[in-house]
C-alpha cells in the first residue's frame, strides 16, 4: 500500500502527460496519405504524441468522436492589412479552419515590417501571421506613381528595401502587375526586385500582369523572374479572367507543369469561386491614375482626356468578352452604402441614366471622383475553376481579409472558401479526395512557404490543429449574404491554444506573427 501510493504521490507531482489530448479522432495528417485513427497530444504548444494514448493524463481531454482531426489551414494569399487591427482575432479565419495567413500580397505590404509585426505582437492575434514584402510598396517608396521605367539607381534602392524587408523577416516578395504603380514596371525590374528574396530562400508570388489573353506570357513573365532570382514561384488566384477566353485554363496549367519538368519550382493557388474582387480603378486605363491625386482628378475633368478613357475602357469591356458592367457589383462604397449589393449597371438606372457602356462609364468614374469602390466581379467559368483545383499543385487561398461582422457586402471568400471547398468539391461534386483537399490546405502551402513547423500533424511540430466534422462542414457565405461564418469547425486550436470550443470562439489569443528565418549567415 505505501508503494502504492508513493508511486500515486509521484504521478501527481510529475503532472498529467499532456497539456491538451484530443483523442478518438480519424486523422489527416496533411501528407495526402488516407486517414488513420489516433490521439493527438499536446505539450507545451507543439505536437508532443500521435498514437493511442489510453492511459495516458492530460489537463484537458477533446472527444473527437470519429471526427477528423487535421493541421490548422495555411492560406497564402490574404490581404489582413487594416482588417486585423479592428478584428485581432480573426475570427472568419477561424470560424473557416484558417489558422495561419500569407498577407503582403500582389505587391502591397506594410512598410516598415518590423515595426508592423511588433504592433501585432503588442495587441495579440489569433492567427498566425507571415508577410510578403510587396513591388507596390517600395516602388511608391521610391518613385511615388510615377508612369515610366526605373532607373538603374532607383532599382538599387528598391532592391535594398526588399533585402531590409526579408531581413525583418519577410517570408517573399509579391508583385501585383495590374495595380498602381507596378503595372508601369517591366519584366527586368520585377526580375532584379525577386534576387533579395531569392537570396533568403523566400517565394516569388505573383499576381501576374495578365489572366487571360496574354496569360501565358505573364506566366513566363512570373518564372522568369522566379529562375534569375533563384526563388520558388507561387502564382497568385490562378484563373481565366477573360469570358471570350473561357475554357482555356489546360494551356495555361499545361505551361506550369512544363515548367516544373524543367525543373523551375512552380506552383499555383485558388480561390474556389467564379467571381473575383478587388478595387473599381482596375476598370480605368493604367495612364489614367498615374502621378499624383491632383493630375488624375484634372484627366477626369479635362473633356478630351475623359474621352480617351471612356474609349479605352469600352474597348477593353468588349475585349473581355461583356456587353456592359452588370458583372461588376459594388462591395464597398463608403459615400453611399445603398449602392453596395448592386452593379454598375443597376445603380446607373438608379441614376436615370441611358442604358448604355457610355453612361455606365460615366457612373464608374462618377464613384472613382469620390474615391473608388472594392468591387466584386463576375468574371471566371466554373469549368475552368474546376479545372485549376483538379491540378495537384494548386493550393487553396481566400484572397480575402479579415472582415467586421455586417460591414460592407465583401466577396464571400473571406468567410467560407475552406469549408466551400470541403463541402462542394469534396463531399459533393467529389472533385478532390478529402486527404487531397487537406494537403492544398495545409503540407503544400506549408512547403512553399518554408513553414517548416506547420502544414503537417506530425510529432514536435506546432500544434496548430482542427477537429472537423466532415459530413457537417459547410460554408454559409454568399454573395448576396457574405457575413455568415462557416459551420462544421469545432474545434480549432492555434500554437496549442483552444480559439474555437465546441464551434464557439473563445477569447484567447494564440496566433503568433511568424519572421522568416534567411538562409543567409
Amino acid at each position: 500500500m505505501k508503494l502504492w501510493c508513493a508511486a500515486l504521490l509521484a504521478g501527481a507531482l510529475a503532472g498529467a502527460d499532456f497539456d491538451i489530448l484530443i483523442r478518438n479522432g480519424r486523422v489527416v495528417d496533411g501528407s495526402g496519405n488516407p486517414w488513420f485513427r489516433a490521439d493527438v497530444g499536446i505539450k507545451a504548444g507543439r505536437i508532443a504524441s500521435v498514437g493511442s494514448f489510453p492511459h495516458s493524463t492530460a489537463d484537458r481531454v477533446i472527444d473527437a468522436k470519429e471526427r477528423v482531426i487535421a493541421p490548422g489551414f495555411i492560406d497564402v494569399h490574404t490581404h489582413i492589412e487594416g482588417g486585423i487591427d479592428k478584428v485581432p482575432r480573426g475570427d472568419n479565419y477561424l470560424l473557416d479552419g484558417v489558422t495561419t495567413v500569407v498577407t503582403g500580397n500582389c505587391g502591397g505590404s506594410e512598410h516598415p515590417l518590423s515595426e508592423w509585426f511588433r504592433k501585432l505582437e503588442r495587441t495579440g492575434i489569433g492567427l498566425n501571421v507571415a508577410s510578403l514584402v510587396g513591388h507596390n510598396t517600395v516602388r511608391r517608396q521610391v518613385m511615388g506613381t510615377a508612369n515610366r521605367l526605373a532607373a538603374a539607381e532607383e532599382i538599387a534602392r528598391m532592391q535594398a528595401l526588399v533585402e531590409e524587408a526579408m531581413t525583418q523577416g519577410a517570408v517573399g516578395f509579391s508583385t501585383g502587375l495590374i495595380y498602381i504603380p507596378g503595372t508601369y514596371s517591366n519584366a527586368d525590374e520585377v526580375a532584379a526586385l525577386a534576387k533579395p528574396a531569392g537570396k533568403h530562400g523566400g517565394v516569388y508570388a505573383s499576381h501576374m500582369r495578365d489572366e487571360g489573353e496574354k496569360v501565358l506570357a505573364a506566366i513566363d513573365e512570373a518564372v522568369r523572374a522566379g529562375r534569375e532570382a533563384g526563388a520558388r514561384v507561387q502564382l497568385s488566384h490562378f484563373k481565366i479572367d477573360n469570358r471570350r477566353l473561357w475554357g482555356s485554363a489546360v494551356k495555361s496549367l499545361d505551361l506550369v507543369e512544363r515548367y516544373r519538368r524543367e525543373g523551375v519550382d512552380v506552383v499555383v493557388d485558388q480561390y474556389p469561386y467564379d467571381r473575383s474582387s478587388t478595387n473599381l480603378g482596375i476598370t480605368l486605363p493604367s495612364w489614367a491614375l498615374a502621378d499624383d491625386p491632383d493630375a488624375i482628378r484634372e484627366r477626369l475633368s479635362t473633356p478630351a482626356t475623359r474621352r480617351r478613357i471612356t474609349a479605352d475602357m469600352a474597348k477593353r469591356l468588349r475585349e473581355l468578352g461583356h456587353l456592359n458592367y452588370s458583372y461588376a457589383t459594388v462591395a464597398n462604397f463608403a459615400p453611399d452604402r445603398s449602392y453596395e449589393g448592386k452593379t454598375i449597371t443597376q445603380i446607373n438606372v438608379l441614376k436615370k441614366r441611358p442604358r448604355t457602356v457610355s453612361a455606365e462609364i460615366r457612373t464608374i468614374l462618377d464613384l472613382m471622383a469620390a474615391g473608388g469602390a472594392q468591387m466584386v466581379y463576375h468574371s471566371m467559368g466554373t469549368a475552368d475553376v474546376e479545372r485549376i483545383m483538379r491540378y495537384p499543385n494548386t493550393a487553396v487561398a481566400s484572397d480575402g481579409g479579415v472582415r467586421e461582422f455586417g460591414v460592407g457586402m465583401p466577396h464571400p471568400r473571406s468567410y467560407g472558401t475552406n469549408a466551400r471547398v470541403l463541402a462542394e468539391f469534396v463531399r459533393v461534386r467529389k472533385v478532390l479526395t478529402l486527404e487531397d483537399a487537406v494537403r492544398r490546405m495545409t503540407s503544400l502551402p506549408a512547403r512553399t512557404f518554408a513553414l517548416r513547423e506547420r502544414g503537417l500533424v506530425r510529432e514536435g511540430m506546432a500544434a496548430d490543429l482542427l477537429v472537423i466534422d466532415t459530413a457537417r462542414v459547410a460554408d454559409k457565405a454568399t454573395f448576396q449574404q457574405p457575413h455568415q461564418y462557416s459551420e462544421g469547425f469545432d474545434w480549432v486550436l492555434v500554437n496549442g491554444t483552444v480559439m474555437v470550443e465546441d464551434g464557439k470562439l473563445t477569447e484567447a489569443r494564440g496566433g503568433r506573427v511568424l519572421r522568416h528565418r534567411s538562409v543567409t549567415p
